[in-house]
C-alpha cells in the first residue's frame, strides 16, 4: 500500500516535471547573481538539461527504495566543466544543486497533499533528498574542481605559448592566443614594456614564484591589462602602456613590497617603452639588463634611469674587456685586491666633479690624503686625472672590472 502511495505521489510529481524545472532554474537565477551575470548563452539550456537529469536520477532511487549513488550524476562531471568555462564559482554551483533539491522536495510536499496519510511519503522523501545533497554535492565538487584545474593548465599553456610567441616575434595564428592577446591588450598597434623579476636570493621551503605572481594583478593599478607568466626562474610580464611607463612602474613597486610581506624579495627590471608588440624581443632584452644593472639588490629599475656609460657597461663582452689597456687592469686588479681604497678615492673625485676637497670630506679623510691618492693612481696607471678622455677611460675600466655586471641575453 505504501508502495502504491509513494508511486502515484511520483507520478504527479513527474507529470509536473516541466515546471518544477522551470521553477528551479528561475530561482537559480534570481538567488544566485553569477548565474544572471555569466556571459555565455548556452548556461540556461545547459542548466535545464543538468536539472531535468538530476532529477529523474532522484526519482528513481526514490522509487526503487535506495539511496542515491555516484552513478545517479553521471552528467555532473560534464555540466561542472561547462561551469568552469561559464564563470560560474564553485560555492554557486553548490548552492544551485541545494536549490535544485529544495525545490524538488517543495514540489513533492504539494503532490503529497491530495493524499491521505502522505505525509510519510514527504518526511521519507526529505531524508532521501538530505542525502542526495550530500552525495551530490561531494560529486559535484570533486568535478567541479577537476575541471577547474583542467582550465587552469590550458589557460596556463595558452598564456605561455603566446608569451613565446611573442619573445620570439612571431605573429600570433592560433585563435585561443589571439583572444587572449585581445583580452590582455597586446594587439599588434599596442605600446607596450617587459618586466623581468626574479628572487634576490633562494626561496624557501614552501615558497613559490605563484605566490608572487598572485600578487601582481592585485598590485598593479584596477584597470591596468597585460600578460604575466611564471618562466624558468623568474616572472616574465608583457604589459600595455599609453604612457610613459610610470604608472606601471609604481605599480611594480607595489609588487615589491606585497612580495616582500610574504618573505620574497624581487629584483625587477623594466624596460623602455616600445611602439607595438612586434618590439617584445628586443625590451625583452632591455629588462634583463636592467634587473642585471641591480646586481641582485632588491628593487625595480627600469632601463631609462640607466646612463649611457651605465648600459655600456652592462653590455660589455670579452673583446670589450680585452680592450682595457694592461696598466690598467693591473692597477685595478691589485687595488681591489687590496681593499679597494685608491679605486673608492677615483670614484668619489669623479661623483663630485674633480674636487678632491669634496671628494675627502665624503671619504672622511683629510684633503692631502686624497690628493696622496689621486697622485698614486696617476703613476700607476699613467692617466692624467685632469684630461676628460684618459678619466673616462679609466672610469669605464673600473666600472668594468669592480662592479656587478650583466650580460644582454642572446
Amino acid at each position: 500500500m505504501e508502495d502504491d502511495l509513494t508511486a502515484r505521489i511520483l507520478d504527479r510529481v513527474e507529470q509536473s516535471m516541466n515546471q518544477i524545472v522551470e521553477d528551479s532554474v528561475e530561482r537559480f537565477f534570481a538567488e544566485i547573481p553569477a548565474y544572471p551575470a555569466s556571459q555565455d548563452p548556452d548556461l540556461r539550456a545547459d542548466v535545464v538539461v543538468h536539472t531535468w537529469a538530476v532529477y529523474e536520477e532522484v526519482l528513481a532511487s526514490i522509487r526503487e527504495h535506495r539511496p542515491a549513488g555516484v552513478s545517479d550524476f553521471r552528467i555532473t562531471p560534464e555540466q561542472a566543466t561547462n561551469r568552469v568555462r561559464q564563470g560560474i564559482g564553485l560555492s554557486d554551483f553548490l548552492r544551485a544543486f541545494r536549490i535544485g533539491q529544495v525545490t524538488l522536495w517543495e514540489a513533492i510536499v504539494v503532490a503529497s497533499s491530495e493524499e491521505a496519510a502522505s505525509w510519510e511519503v514527504a518526511v521519507g522523501a526529505a531524508t532521501h533528498l538530505m542525502q542526495v545533497i550530500e552525495v551530490g554535492s561531494s560529486v559535484a565538487a570533486a568535478a567541479y574542481l577537476r575541471a577547474q584545474q583542467l582550465e587552469l593548465a590550458e589557460g596556463d599553456r595558452v598564456r605561455r605559448d603566446l608569451v613565446e610567441d611573442l619573445l620570439a616575434g612571431r605573429g600570433i595564428q592560433a585563435e585561443p592566443k589571439r583572444v587572449l592577446a585581445r583580452e590582455c591588450g597586446l594587439e599588434g598597434s599596442a605600446s607596450v614594456l617587459v618586466v623581468v623579476a626574479a628572487p634576490s636570493k633562494a626561496l624557501r621551503t614552501g615558497q613559490s614564484l605563484r605566490d608572487v605572481l598572485s600578487t601582481v594583478r592585485s598590485s598593479l593599478d584596477a584597470d591596468q591589462r597585460g600578460l604575466a607568466i611564471v618562466r624558468q626562474d623568474q616572472i616574465l610580464a608583457v604589459i600595455p602602456t599609453t604612457g610613459d611607463g610610470t604608472a606601471v612602474l609604481r605599480g611594480l613597486e607595489r609588487v615589491c613590497q606585497s612580495a616582500s610581506r610574504i618573505g620574497i624579495d624581487l629584483v625587477v627590471g623594466a624596460s623602455t617603452v616600445h611602439p607595438d608588440i612586434s618590439k617584445v624581443p628586443e625590451a625583452y632584452r632591455e629588462a634583463v639588463i636592467a634587473r642585471e644593472s641591480l646586481g641582485g639588490s632588491p628593487g625595480v629599475k627600469a632601463l631609462s634611469m640607466l646612463s649611457v656609460v651605465e648600459y655600456m657597461v652592462l653590455r660589455d663582452d670579452t673583446t670589450v674587456r680585452r680592450l682595457i689597456r694592461p696598466e690598467l687592469r693591473q692597477f685595478i686588479e691589485d687595488d681591489l685586491a687590496n681593499g679597494g681604497v685608491l679605486v673608492q678615492t677615483l670614484k668619489a673625485y669623479a661623483a663630485h666633479d674633480l674636487n678632491a676637497k669634496v671628494a675627502a670630506e665624503k671619504l672622511h679623510v683629510h684633503v692631502n690624503t686624497a690628493y696622496y691618492r689621486l697622485e698614486r693612481i696617476a703613476e700607476r696607471t699613467g692617466c692624467d686625472l685632469r684630461s676628460f678622455a684618459d678619466l673616462e677611460e679609466l672610469l669605464i675600466a673600473v666600472r668594468l672590472m669592480s662592479g656587478t655586471r650583466g650580460v644582454a641575453p642572446t
